[in-house]
């Protein structure tokens, strides 16, 4: 078999450990499948000349480059994160997976690198998975993903998505075995020490850790805003609809995530309107309307001040190369 280029794509606050834990083990792969055993070429790739990971480590990476799998590690994301904060300085990680998915390599999420890949637009009509700590808020910022909570590892059409840290093993271990076959899978997970026998992550899950019961109010709030985002915002019928007064729905709301349902729902539009932006020719106007906004100027306006920049500049920095 020839030698499979695994990349890594690293970026600033990326886990470390996620960066090197998947070669790692297929270097150890490397060592027990021995002389003449189908190896693996893996590089550390990124869009930037420097990178620091989570506790300022600092990375020696290449540039970009072609391969047959990428591998997307997590970063430090807790559910009273801010995630579109989190994800906003990484336009161009999201810009690069996304190539790397058109030119035919496979991608590859370690942990809550899945929201990359759901920024990336890979994980639209897949079945995925992410930490179970943080599931429901993928499947809320990616409605058309069919989220998986209970997985370890699913893969659906090219992307790989895994649960969360440890499972990059599992993934390094699945990859092992489709390459190098399975008796060298087996012998590298006893050399390291790695569980070869999960199927779940649902033994790992402690409900104490996961958001309060109360916040599902506002996850149901944001579930019907998501469902037309091109709908007027019309709070009365809002209100009507969960059997709450206006005020009760804008207090409950504001208590379980620190804004209104109207802040909620104008970063959803510029989240969606950066998709479109990104990945169809759409005009400006015609992607205003879409996400419910009559007047070009209002939407551009509301635009740059989620995005920090205007439409237009955003669509000639990030939109993907045909």
């Amino acid at each position: 078999m020839s030698t499979l280029r695994v990349g890594v794509l690293a970026y600033p606050g990326c886990f470390a450990s996620e960066v090197f834990g998947v070669p790692d083990l297929l270097t150890m792969a490397t060592h027990v499948a021995g002389p003449g055993g189908p190896g693996y070429e893996v590089s550390i790739v990124s869009p930037r000349r420097r990178v620091a990971a989570s506790g300022g480590a600092a990375l020696d990476v290449a540039p970009l480059r072609e391969v047959d799998v990428l591998v997307v590690p997590g970063f430090e994301l807790l559910p009273s994160l801010d995630v579109d904060a989190k994800l906003a300085p990484l336009a161009p990680e999201v810009a690069a997976i996304r190539s790397h998915a058109a030119a035919g390599s496979v991608v590859v999420s370690i942990c809550v690198g899945a929201f990359l890949l759901a920024e990336a637009g890979l994980l639209d009509r897949r079945r995925a998975t992410t930490a179970w700590l943080l599931a429901d808020e993928l499947a809320r910022r990616c409605p058309e993903a069919d989220v998986r909570p209970e997985c370890l590892v699913v893969t659906d059409t090219g992307v790989t998505t895994t649960a969360a840290f440890s499972a990059m093993y599992d993934f390094a271990l699945d990859l092992i075995r489709r390459h190098s076959g399975a008796g060298v899978a087996r012998t590298t997970a006893r050399v390291a020490l790695v569980d070869d026998a999960r199927s779940s992550q649902t033994p790992y899950v402690d409900t104490r850790l996961l958001p309060q019961a109360g916040n599902s109010f506002s996850h149901q709030v944001m579930r019907r805003l998501d469902q037309d985002l091109a709908a007027r915002y019309d709070l009365a019928a809002l209100s009507d609809t969960f059997k709450v007064s206006t005020r009760t729905l804008l207090r409950r709301f504001a208590e379980e995530t620190g804004q209104s349902p109207l802040e909620y729902l104008q970063s959803s539009r510029v989240r969606r309107a950066r998709h479109l932006l990104e990945t169809t020719n759409r005009t400006v106007a015609s992607i205003s309307a879409a996400v419910g906004y009559r007047d070009p100027s209002t939407f551009a306006a509301l635009f740059a001040k989620h995005a920090g920049q205007r439409p237009r500049d955003y669509r000639a920095a990030f939109r993907r190369a045909d």
